[in-house]
């Protein structure tokens, strides 16, 4: 039984998953991140991605990018202890914030998320890695209060900047569409409910369809072992076969035939029903 009960459940799971959208929309910062990313770049895993910053915002985040496993995951931190902590979790590598200027061109996808009461990530910062990348787009999410990147850089041609408020956009969106899409679900898991309680009352009948079973077993092997002796008594194959098929037919009809004739009443027509709704009577 509880074989069976998995086994529904994982089929109406992906049921749910495939017919509705209840997993198609982003509920969360971080998720909403790499979807944003992903209408930019498609495939992430041909992007290098930055992180600037450690702490829990960042970590959420890196573990949804390192999940599309993109090209390589860089950690930019004041310490670079903090840094190489998270870095090694998600098979990264870190740098320190020092050294941002220098590298800010090879990165293709930048989150950030620090406490820096100044913006860490400048125009002119920006300008430069847009030259030096040949206008190659960079795809820039700056969840951090106040702000990390300076808002000009917005204003800039091939950079794609979100800023927290953006986000929390997409994701009050995706909650929508997810409540839009619970309703649908939880009409699919209503329906595979009652089919599996009419399967499991079903189950209930199973110790009488045995006992049913046994019954007109021990009536056949009777009945053979009767039409056995008449073939070595010498009596024809076809005379032994004739005896047999109509001696089970007799017993297989007793017990129906016996029923109705000492039944009256709604009863009678109650069990005359039955009857011919078993036996598949349509005159």
């Amino acid at each position: 039984m509880l074989h069976k009960l998995f086994q529904r459940t994982f089929e109406v799971a992906k049921e749910v998953r495939t017919n509705t959208e209840i997993g198609g929309s982003s509920i969360s910062m971080a998720a909403a991140a790499v979807k944003l990313a992903q209408r930019i770049f498609g495939d992430i895993r041909q992007q290098k991605v930055l992180f600037i910053g450690a702490g829990e915002m960042i970590e959420l985040c890196a573990d949804h990018f390192a999940a599309q496993k993109p090209k390589s995951i860089t950690v930019a931190n004041r310490t670079i202890e903090r840094g190489t902590q998270l870095a090694e979790k998600i098979h990264g590598q870190a740098i320190l914030l020092n050294d941002l200027h220098a590298r800010f061109a090879e990165f293709d996808i930048v989150i950030t998320s620090t406490a820096s009461p100044l913006p860490i990530v400048g125009l002119g910062m920006v300008e430069s890695a847009i030259k030096t990348r040949r206008h190659r787009p960079i795809f820039m999410v700056d969840l951090a209060v106040p702000r990390d990147i300076e808002p000009e850089v917005a204003d800039l041609d091939d950079v794609f900047l979100y800023t927290v408020d953006d986000l929390a956009q997409v994701v009050s969106e995706g909650i929508g569409n997810r409540q839009e899409a619970a309703i649908n679900a939880e009409m699919i898991v209503q329906a595979r409910v009652e089919h599996f309680m009419e399967w499991l009352k079903k189950r209930e009948a199973v110790p009488t369809i045995k006992a049913l079973r046994e019954h007109v077993e021990t009536m056949r092997q009777a009945e053979l072992e009767k039409a056995l002796k008449l073939i070595q008594k010498g009596e024809s194959p076809e005379k032994a076969l004739e005896t047999l098929s109509n001696a089970l037919t007799n017993k297989f009809l007793h017990a129906p035939s016996h029923a109705l004739h000492h039944s009256y009443g709604d009863e009678h027509a109650r069990l005359e029903q039955i009857i011919r709704h078993l036996y598949q009577i349509k005159n």
